[in-house]
């Protein structure tokens, strides 16, 4: 069964920042990268197709295949892991989510559909506007 993570795209502010900030990481990193202390136990259901989902603003925005977890020992001498993924980034539609630290698991029931070509999800609309029409669920 296909298994997906969640994750808080800190100090991000709009989708095309993530783009331009994961470009920048890569040409950095050489590769598409985040990394976390804690390895998943759930690794076979995750590379089952699953994806990282991205929160901006307190709202599920996005979403990049996951493509492999690679453990590594850091400069300081403690245990990561290099989570890839899929430079493609596909768009989602918008729903709330609370803050969290690190990353949780969601399940496939729980993912949002991705947004189909041509919806608009609120960025041309006012922030206020386009904020309160998704907290009514009407966006």
């Amino acid at each position: 069964m296909t298994l997906h993570l969640i994750k808080m795209a800190v100090g991000v502010s709009d989708l095309a920042e993530l783009r331009k900030l994961q470009k920048l990481r890569r040409k950095r990193r050489g590769r598409s990268v985040f990394f976390t202390r804690n390895m998943p136990k759930r690794i076979d259901e995750l590379l089952d197709g699953g994806s990282i989902f991205w929160v901006i603003k307190r709202q599920v925005a996005a979403r990049q295949r996951l493509k492999g977890f690679m453990p590594f020992v850091g400069k300081d001498g403690k245990r990561r892991v290099a989570v890839e993924y899929a430079m493609k980034l596909v768009p989602v539609m918008p729903r709330p989510c609370r803050p969290f630290q690190g990353w949780r698991y969601l399940g496939p029931a729980d993912a949002p559909r991705d947004r189909p070509a041509g919806v608009d999800s609120g960025e041309r609309l006012p922030p206020k506007l386009a904020r309160e029409l998704r907290d009514l669920g009407l966006l």
